[in-house]
């Protein structure tokens, strides 16, 4: 590959050459020549190598390569233009001088190929270096892979300036490098996998991989061809690549630089091509010593190496420079984690022990950096680097957990997983020391949190190797097994946090090429095809890793972790002091810990430790983060503490538990806080300076001053103080708070406020108050407060030092006066009175003076009072009148002053509005007579006035106006209740019948006011000149006469003539005439026109009026004058006929039935021209009419007079078809035409329509999937379109059923009926039925179809279930497998049945009828495995009950909603497990004995009766024969001394064992028996078994007792014995069913978050669907969108589109395909023509899988249907282009775009594999890719190219006939065989070139009559069908979110019920009289050995886990027994 540039000239020319170099050591100058060798023979090569440098014959020479490989006769042929060979003595002489080598290396083709895959180091800045270094590195191990010793790699930084640096040298001991191997390093992307490291073809042996080895330490890490110039090119910009391989004596140098680069480009020369050096060892003669000095010792080293690789990086760039000398172990620290294992072995670096032999690593890798003198080189090696990551992991872990992962193929994972314990206050996961952290308070106590999310956080758990080595970018965070669970489980949540893995993967995993990221590793681990298997002890093992996983790391956390125990639960809190919202809730509260080997309670004293300041205090509780229960292990968590003294501090500190001071003594925490107490304020001492004391209960006046005050306060001691003695806090400042409080009748209300500071010259000192002007009693307050803001009289819970004093406030003697209430509104002349209140100068109401005199004064007023009054502190100024003129009635503010002398303030003023006062006088103007117009209004203004003429208002004030003088005048009135004034007559005054004036009078009165006086008013009427009479008359022009037309005359008029020549004329009332006006003319109307000109008006004109042309009815014509008033005037005008015009026929019916007569009669009248009914015809015109129409039967006719019309009867038509017809009626020189329609006659018979072949093929079970199309005709075959017929399906056989959308229906407005059989269910064979109709109770005759009834092969009858009925069903393992098969009635089974509609029943009892109980345990079938026959399903792995006894179990199918299959019911005996224990019958209670004479106080037991049981309780021991001992033992086993014995100093007494079954009888304690008073002692059962494996043991079971010496205190003991187990059992009831509601509700809260998570996700899915959710708000909105989807659905369903209408029984049967025109679509309708005419003879076909199942068709169908087995079908795979193309090229260029005829195939079925078809197909909705569920096919479609690559074969088509025919004439001469060629115009060009004729064109789609391939179904469709099921989905989604949103609510609020909280207080005070059972017990002196014996305690005391699911179960069982409620547990 290497020379690929120079092989491909070699290719384009014949001539080859080789470079010759003369190397012999007699040679003392390494000449070149070139010798051609092309044409020349090996011979004929060597004798022009001995003639060029002349080589004597006898002289031996040899042709080698610089590779040192002989140039023999077999690779001669193989030399390659211009390859450089040596001419040598021998093969391994040395090279006297060196020599060089022309190499080429263009980039590989991958640089191009490949070049967008992968970048490079990616903006990483310094940090990419480590990586760069890692490349070489990779190279350097490649290279030493089989070195047998120690491998070592050099690394070498030379940045001495002084020796020529900065440079870089990266050296191995390797195998070294050929000149070959070497010129392939030089190409860029040359892979390994593509390198052909030989000379010559013979030597390429190709990429071997190596073979597994532990971690994938395979050193196969040289990769690419790519990380090398990546690494050298960042790093410098100049490489010297010096290697010797081994077994070669010679040095092979190349020099690659980007100045040389540069430098060809710019001469324009070839730049990838380049010098090779051959040299031998030590030769430096080439080197620049004033340059690369240090180049001159590298080289020297050479000489003493077998063999090597050095990488001389040059003019590195600066910025590197500083890097790797600042931060030399931070970037030496990433290469040890870079090759960790590598370096340490396969368990890496274990700094703990020693380490195992396989473990070693032989590699070896040296830094050195050598820096300018003096300073000293820095060597360091990677094995001595103990900080990297993974030895941090390694020596902070406490046990690993190693696994495998398999994917298929040679993929190769191992993994690690690591556990870091927590030891008491700290997490040992490892950090790195590099990464920047941010630094915590120590003294942030309120953040310093133990949450669970501590330890590894949020990082991933698994660093990822390659081969051995790290790939840094890439990790893996979790995987399922052994991620964090949601939900709670038997291990803390925090134990996921203390991992951490490493995985191991070979070269399998893809990894970028810069060796940065994994491309895929991730998502292959996840795939579902990944298995994961435990790897213990070097062994696989095939468990579940998950199971084994969980197991590991409980034992991890059981084992390694050293954590906080928290003892007591309390219940939960929500903690306000935590900033964060999020971490206040839930603190579970408990009320000890056990810590470091030490107890703290609640109570307890402590001291803190690293706390500012340092506080002490007894515990309050502990608190932890989380919802925990019961006792548990934490990492740490919070203490409250009180602080102490109380009476110093009377707070609660919370602190973390880490910051207790385990040091402190109880002694020195006492001390300390006995020395705060003395030092506290006891009194308050009170003094009044300027000796103005008031004594307590004092009486002062308003306004006497109080002060000033001076105050000290002193301690116990009688000192002063000012500040409080709090040690080791900031003191805090005493301050005096002085209040003076007023005791009001609203409340204590604060008058005075001060606070003291204290000063050192007068203490506390408050000045003079006087502002207590506020009468009532007060209280002096002195109170002492603290200056911490908060001004607190207390501390720690008591008050601080206090003073009061009580005094009273009185009034003081009057100042000013202020007005009482008085009226502020008053009348004229009306008395009233103002009442005056004395106040003192603070406004205290006081006594008024005596002797008062008031004065009274008003600008605008006449004031005069008649007396005054005094009461208590009110004066009243009496009887007091106001006089004057006001305005009107309006109301005016007047100012009165009032004066009182001798007062301080002796004046005030009010102020009074003053109304007018009560009416007194009614005056009416104008004062004289009044003249009007009748109709005109008459005006008058009345005013009602007071005494002194104001005009006044009054309530119910009516003024009443009578007229008199003439009959029915009106009566006015008028209201001046409001005003005092109105206006009369204001409404026109109409009198009747007034030619004349004529004189009224007009009385006006109040009535309701007797004394005032009436007024008389004369007023005189006159007549209106108004318009008051409208006259019309008609005189023609040029006339005299004159016709007046009177009110509402009728007139007689011919129709449609004119009435012309109308006149008007006015009138006034007096009847005087009104001269005509063009204003007047304006106010005329006239109602039969609107087209008026007012000029006409104006002449007096109306308009002429046209007569209507009916002549029927009368017509109202009005002429009105609108003015003020509307006068009219009327007529009639009654239309009569004009002369005769025509004739009018009036038809009764338009339509008649054949043969029957037309219904109703046919009106024949003379009309004239406007239709109007003449006189003209009588009763002899009936001879006179005649009438004519075609097949009219003439002879039915009939005519009669009648009123001016002719009446024409029998009308009937024969025979014809249905169809209009023509009446022609004469009559004199009348005709006219009329038509009738004539329709079907009654119906007669019923035709089906397109009748099918008979008989039809039908499955039982099935329908017809073709319609039967019903016509009903009459007697003359005609179509019937009555209704009114109803066509019915009527089976002629009674074993035939048939099922359909109707079965009888009224047929259509076209007379047609159609009916869809959807289910025909028969016995097999032939069968008959009817279409029959029905009409008025008469039967219509129909069709009789004939059914060929087969057997359904998917119409499930049964359930077959095999099992292993020999299996012994042990109490809680598994079943055997039960294997369900769904039998159809043919007998095989059925497939394609979806696995949930199975299920399996259990249940406990004996059989119960055919249904199982309601209570029955439901289980679903299992998952297949690999190759289980897919037509069954298994239940496996189902666990086996508990309990003992019968069962049943029974299978159910669900077919539909409502129909059901079920199996018969099998009945199952489980029999116990294996004996594990021996446990009595009935729980014993504790025996208390004494060491006494009699016999019942030595009894320990009566009877007692044990069992041999299993783990679950259920009686084991049938066959189990054997005794049973009875021994004492104590804690320190049966050998201590002293032990009781029982009677006849027996130490041990047998009983025998009969099936598992022991009675103790009698079991007594021997006289003066030995024992220790108060002593707990163990009665041991245990069993001995004849004939018992010593594998299999039984438990013994151990009853605790009580030893006493005295028998009084062992009465005592034993009644609070068995109280104290009744109350442990009865707790322990109490406890199952509480902690089992918890559990339910926890179950239900994740039912309900996962329920939710549904919906959101649903919600996610339906907006990606173009579905708007925000108006989804409940299900109704949703099944409503669905049922709107599905009208979308069934409209695009119900659009036309061409579909196959053959029918297709056979579908569905086993190995049955169908019918060929029901296997493919096609969508284009031409293309569907045209194929489907091409092979209409095979449409009919029914394609089968098997011969057997074709054969079987044959049968059935008795040879009528053909039949096309697939096994019989020869087809050969052809992927062959079209004709005109060969090579990929196109031998022409084709019109009409051909194509094959398949390719346009689609199919919609058996679609499971698809392989061979191009495009994916739908297995849901049949569509091809387009569709969004797309799966393939193979094996369907497969079949499917057989069948139509054996119909069509090659077969094309083209657009048309002249596009086909130029197609095949290029194809054949092309010499290509043409195949039949199709045109979308329906041609065909037989593949002999035939065409044309019937035989060639295809006919009408319509005329291949349903024989054509259907057309898929549109986008829509698709899209629609996913939005459904979407729906639909969400819909459930909705309503279990609801369902179990109610059930938990419920269950929450059943928490909370009175009932569940009596129970939870029964518990409660059962625990507490437990506890005080136990401390009674307690007190008495037991004496026990260290340690402590069986010993019954609380529940809560024992350490709990979260309940498996069987046990939850149990409990969920006691919790309905507990508490009866069976409805609450789902």
């Amino acid at each position: 590959m290497a020379d690929s540039s120079v092989h491909r000239a070699e290719c384009s020319s014949d001539r080859r050459s080789v470079y010759i170099h003369d190397c012999r050591p007699q040679s003392k100058i390494s000449s070149e020549k070139v010798i051609e060798i092309s044409g020349r023979s090996f011979d004929e090569f060597l004798q022009a190598v001995r003639k060029e440098f002349s080589v004597s014959r006898n002289e031996v020479f040899v042709l080698t390569t610089t590779d040192r490989k002989e140039i023999a006769r077999d690779v001669y042929e193989e030399l390659t233009n211009g390859k450089t060979l040596h001419l040598l003595q021998s093969v391994d002489q040395e090279l006297a001088k060196a020599t060089q080598e022309r190499i080429n290396y263009l980039p590989h083709y991958h640089t191009i190929v490949q070049s967008g895959q992968y970048e490079y180091y990616a903006s990483e800045g310094q940090k990419a270096l480590p990586y760069a270094f890692a490349e070489l590195i990779d190279n350097a191990l490649s290279a030493t892979s089989h070195n047998p010793e120690v491998r070592s790699i050099d690394i070498r930084l030379m940045f001495d300036e002084s020796q020529g640096g900065p440079a870089i040298v990266v050296m191995d001991n390797g195998r070294g490098m050929t000149s070959k191997e070497l010129n392939n390093w030089a190409v860029y992307r040359l892979s390994k996998f593509n390198r052909d490291n030989g000379t010559f073809q013979s030597d390429h042996s190709g990429y071997v991989r190596p073979s597994p080895v532990p971690r994938s330490l395979n050193s196969d890490i040289s990769y690419f061809g790519v990380g090398g110039k990546q690494a050298v090119f960042y790093i410098g910009q100049s490489v010297r690549i010096v290697s010797k391989p081994i077994g070669s004596p010679d040095v092979h140098e190349f020099v690659m630089s980007k100045e040389d680069f540069e430098q060809k480009e710019k001469n324009k020369e070839e730049i990838y091509s380049g010098i090779i050096r051959n040299r031998k060892p030590g030769d430096c003669s080439h080197v620049r010593v004033d340059e690369e000095r240090f180049l001159q010792s590298l080289i020297l080293e050479e000489q003493d190496k077998e063999s090597f690789t050095a990488i001389v990086i040059t003019r590195v760039q600066p910025e590197h420079v500083t890097y790797l000398k600042q931060d030399f172990a931070l970037w030496t620290r990433e290469l040890a984690h870079i090759y960790h294992y590598y370096v340490h072995g396969i368990h890496g670096n274990v700094l703990r022990g020693s380490k195992s032999a396989d473990s070693t690593s032989n590699i070896d890798i040296q830094i050195c950096l050598i820096d300018r003198s003096p300073r000293l080189p820095r060597l360091l090696n990677l094995r001595e680097i103990d900080n990297d990551m993974q030895t941090l992991y390694i020596n902070s872990s406490a046990a690993e957990f190693e696994f495998k992962a398999s994917k298929g193929g040679d993929a190769r994972v191992e993994g690690v997983i690591r556990y870091h314990p927590f030891l008491y206050d700290r997490e040992t996961y490892p950090e790195d020391p590099y990464a920047l952290t941010t630094p915590v308070a120590e003294n942030d106590d309120e953040d310093c949190l133990a949450l669970p999310g501590e330890g590894r956080g949020k990082r991933p758990i698994f660093e990822c190797f390659w081969n051995g080595r790290l790939i840094p970018y890439s990790s893996v965070d979790e995987f399922e097994w052994c991620a964090r669970p949601k939900k709670m489980c038997a291990v803390p949540l925090e134990c996921y946090n203390r991992i951490s893995g490493v995985l191991f993967t070979n070269d399998y995993f893809q990894v970028s090429t810069n060796k940065l990221t994994f491309m895929d590793l991730e998502l292959q681990l996840r795939d579902k095809e990944t298995i994961f298997t435990r790897v213990l002890n070097g062994q696989e093992q095939r468990v579940k890793i998950n199971r084994d996983f969980t197991a590991w790391l409980k034992e991890c956390h059981d084992k390694h972790d050293k954590q906080v125990k928290f003892i007591g639960f309390q219940g939960t809190m929500t903690r306000t002091d935590v900033p964060a919202k999020r971490l206040q809730s839930p603190w579970a509260r408990f009320k000890a810990i056990h810590w470091d080997g030490k107890v703290y309670k609640t109570g307890q004293l402590v001291k803190s430790l690293k706390t500012q300041p340092i506080m002490f205090g007894s515990i309050v509780q502990f608190l932890l983060y989380g919802g925990h229960e019961g006792d548990i292990y934490a990492t740490g968590g919070h203490v409250q503490i009180a602080l102490e003294p109380k009476d110093l501090y009377d707070e609660i500190k919370t602190i973390p538990i880490s910051k207790i001071d385990r040091l402190a003594t109880a002694a020195a925490i006492k001390r300390s806080i006995d020395d705060e107490l003395a030092k506290l304020p006891e009194q308050l001492r009170v003094t009044w300076p300027e000796g103005n004391s008031w004594p307590d209960k004092a009486v002062r006046p308003a306004g006497t001053p109080l002060g000033p005050i001076q105050v000290e306060i002193l301690n116990k001691k009688g000192e002063t103080m000012s500040r409080m003695p709090v040690a080791n806090v900031n003191a805090k400042k005493l301050l005096i708070e002085l209040k003076v409080i007023w005791h009001s009748p609203k409340g204590d209300v604060e008058i005075n406020s001060h606070v003291g500071m204290h000063s050192s010259k007068w203490e506390y000192w408050f000045k003079v108050m006087e502002n207590l002007n506020k009468l009532g009693k007060y209280t002096l307050k002195v109170q002492t407060i603290l200056s911490d803001g908060e001004a607190a009289s207390g501390w720690a819970g008591k008050q601080l030092p206090h003073y009061a004093l009580d005094f009273t406030i009185k009034e003081s003697s009057a100042a000013g006066f202020v007005f009482g209430a008085f009226p502020s509104s008053v009348q004229v002349g009306v008395p009233f009175s103002v009442p005056l209140e004395f106040r003192d100068e603070f406004g205290h109401p006081t006594q008024p003076p005596s002797d008062i005199e008031p004065q009274l004064e008003c600008s605008s007023l006449q004031l005069s009072y008649e007396q005054t009054a005094s009461n208590a502190t009110t004066f009243t100024i009496q009887d007091l009148r106001a006089k004057g003129k006001v305005k009107n009635h309006q109301e005016k503010m007047h100012t009165v002053k009032v004066m009182i002398p001798g007062l301080k303030q002796d004046c005030q003023s009010f102020q009074i509005s003053v109304r007018p006062g009560p009416p007194h006088q009614l005056v009416v103007y104008p004062d004289d007579k009044v003249s009007i117009e009748n109709g005109a209004p008459a005006i008058f203004k009345v005013e009602v006035q007071d005494e002194f003429q104001n005009i006044t208002a009054h309530p119910k004030l009516i003024v009443r106006c009578q007229l008199q003088g003439a009959p029915d005048l009106p009566v006015d009135t008028v209201d001046c209740s409001s005003t005092g004034t109105g206006v009369l007559l204001a409404k026109p005054i109409q009198l009747k019948n007034i030619s004349t004036k004529q004189v009224i009078t007009a009385k006006f009165g109040i009535p309701n006011q007797k004394g005032i006086s009436c007024v008389e008013r004369t007023l005189h009427i006159l007549p209106s000149t108004r318009v008051f009479r409208v006259e019309v008359y008609r005189q023609e022009e040029d006339s005299d006469d004159v016709m007046v037309i009177q009110n509402m005359e009728r007139i007689d008029w011919t129709a449609g003539d004119t009435l012309g020549s109308l006149r008007f004329r006015l009138y006034d009332e007096g009847g005087r005439p009104v001269p005509l006006t063009q204003k007047l003319a304006h106010n005329i109307k006239v109602n039969w026109t609107a087209d008026v000109k007012a000029s006409e008006f104006a002449k007096a004109v109306l308009p002429s009026i046209c007569v209507p042309t009916k002549a029927q009815g009368e017509n109202f014509y009005q002429v009105t004058f609108q003015d003020q008033h509307t006068v009219d005037t009327s007529f009639i005008i009654v239309p009569r006929p004009d002369e005769p015009d025509r004739l009018r026929i009036t038809l009764g019916e338009t339509s008649v039935r054949m043969g029957e007569t037309l219904s109703g009669n046919i009106y024949v009248e003379v009309v004239d021209q406007y239709g109007n009914k003449t006189d003209t015809l009588s009763a002899d015109s009936t001879k006179a009419i005649s009438v004519s129409a075609d097949d009219l039967d003439i002879s039915a006719l009939s005519f009669e007079w009648q009123a001016r019309t002719v009446l024409v009867r029998g009308v009937r038509f024969a025979s014809g078809s249905p169809g209009p017809r023509e009446l022609c009626f004469k009559y004199q020189e009348f005709e006219e035409f009329s038509r009738v329609k004539v329709t079907a006659g009654p119906p007669a018979k019923i035709n089906l329509l397109e009748a099918p072949e008979m008989p039809l093929h039908v499955l039982n079970g099935r329908g017809l999937d073709m319609p039967f199309l019903l016509q009903l005709s009459d007697a003359w075959g005609n179509p019937v379109p009555d209704q009114r017929v109803v066509i019915g399906i009527k089976t002629l056989s009674s074993q035939l059923k048939v099922k359909s959308s109707v079965m009888s229906q009224p047929v259509d407005s076209e007379g047609k009926a159609c009916f869809t059989l959807e289910m025909v269910t028969a016995t097999k064979g032939e069968h008959e039925l009817e279409f029959r109709g029905s009409f008025s109770r008469n039967s219509i005759p129909g069709p009789v179809v004939k059914l060929n009834v087969m057997p359904n092969p998917n119409n499930p009858v049964r359930l077959n279930v095999e099992y292993d009925s020999d299996a012994v069903l042990k109490a809680g393992d598994t079943f055997p497998v039960f294997t369900v098969t769904v039998v159809s009635e043919e007998g095989s089974p059925v497939r394609n049945v979806s696995p949930a509609s199975l299920s399996m029943l259990l249940w406990q009892g004996s059989a119960s009828g055919t249904r199982p109980p309601a209570g029955a345990t439901t289980f679903k079938c299992s998952k297949p495995k690999e190759k289980e026959n897919d037509s069954h399903f298994y239940f496996r792995d189902k666990e086996i009950p508990e309990q003992v006894g019968k069962y049943i179990v029974q299978f159910v199918f669900v077919v539909e909603k409502s129909k059901c299959l079920w199996s018969s019911q099998i009945a199952l005996n489980v029999v116990p497990n294996k004996p594990v224990k021996l446990v009595p019958e009935s729980p014993p209670s504790t025996p208390v004995v004494s060491n006494s004479r009699a016999q019942a106080s030595r009894t320990l037991l009566d009877n007692l009766c044990l069992k041999v049981m299993d783990k679950y309780n259920n009686p084991a021991g049938i066959g189990i024969n054997g005794q049973v001992i009875v021994t004492v033992i104590s804690v320190v086993g049966d050998k201590a001394k002293d032990l009781p014995m029982f009677e006849n100093k027996a130490k041990s007494l047998p009983y025998s064992l009969t099936n598992g079954e022991a009675t103790v009888t009698n079991l007594v304690l021997m006289e003066n028996s030995p024992g220790f008073d108060g002593v707990e002692y163990t009665l041991q059962f245990r069993p001995v078994i004849q004939g018992l494996g010593p594998s299999s043991t039984i438990a013994p079971f151990n009853l605790p007792f009580r030893f006493y010496n005295d028998a009084e205190n062992q009465k005592i003991m034993a009644v609070m014995s068995k109280k104290k187990d009744k109350l442990f059992q009865s707790i322990e009831i109490y406890k199952g069913i509480l902690d089992t509601n918890k559990q339910l509700a926890t179950e239900l809260k994740s039912q309900v978050q996962d329920a939710s998570d549904k919906e959101t996700h649903l919600k996610s899915e339906l907006s990606k669907s173009s579905i708007d959710i925000s108006n989804l708000t409940n299900v109704s909105a949703i099944e409503e969108l669905i049922a709107q989807k599905k009208a979308e659905l069934e409209k695009i369903q119900n659009k036309p589109c061409r579909k196959c209408t053959i029918p297709d029984p056979f579908k569905g049967s086993p190995d049955v395909l169908g019918k060929i025109a029901h296997l493919a679509l096609v969508e284009d309708d031409a293309a569907a023509k045209v194929i489907s005419w091409h092979i209409l003879g095979d449409m009919d076909c029914v394609v089968t899988v098997t011969t057997a199942a074709a054969k079987k068709i044959y049968d059935d169908t008795q040879g009528r249907q053909q039949v096309m087995p697939l096994e019989t079908v020869f087809w050969r795979p052809n992927n062959r282009p079209l004709p005109h193309i060969r090579n990929g090229t196109s031998l022409f260029r084709p019109s009409g775009n051909p194509v094959f005829v398949r390719d346009l195939l689609i199919f919609p079925e058996h679609a499971e594999n698809c392989e061979l078809v191009p495009q994916p197909f739908c297995e849901l909705c049949f569509n091809s890719s387009r569709c969004s569920y797309v799966q393939y096919s193979p094996e369907g479609i497969n079949r499917q190219y057989h069948i139509f690559a054996s119909l069509l074969g090659d077969t094309i088509l083209v657009d048309d006939l002249d596009s086909a025919n130029h197609y095949r004439k290029g194809v054949v001469q092309c010499k290509v065989q043409c195949p039949t060629l199709l045109t979308r115009q329906g041609e065909r060009i037989r593949s002999n070139g035939k065409f044309g004729g019937l035989q060639n064109k295809a006919p009408p789609i319509e005329k291949l009559r349903g024989q054509v391939f259907g057309a898929p179904l549109p986008k829509e469709y698709h899209t629609t069908c996913k939005q459904i099921e979407l729906l639909q989905q969400y819909s459930v989604a909705v309503q279990k979110a609801l369902e179990v949103q109610s059930d938990y609510e419920s269950h929450i609020q059943y928490l909370q019920s009175p009932k569940m909280k009596q129970k939870q207080h029964e518990l409660q005070e059962q625990e507490r009289e437990l506890r005080d059972i136990e401390k009674q017990l307690a007190s008495i002196p037991i004496r026990t050995s260290p340690g402590s014996a069986t010993k019954r305690s609380l529940p809560n005391e024992s350490d709990e886990a979260i309940p498996t699911k069987r046990v939850r179960r149990k409990a969920r069982k006691l919790l309905v027994i507990g508490l009866g409620r069976t409805d609450d547990i789902p």
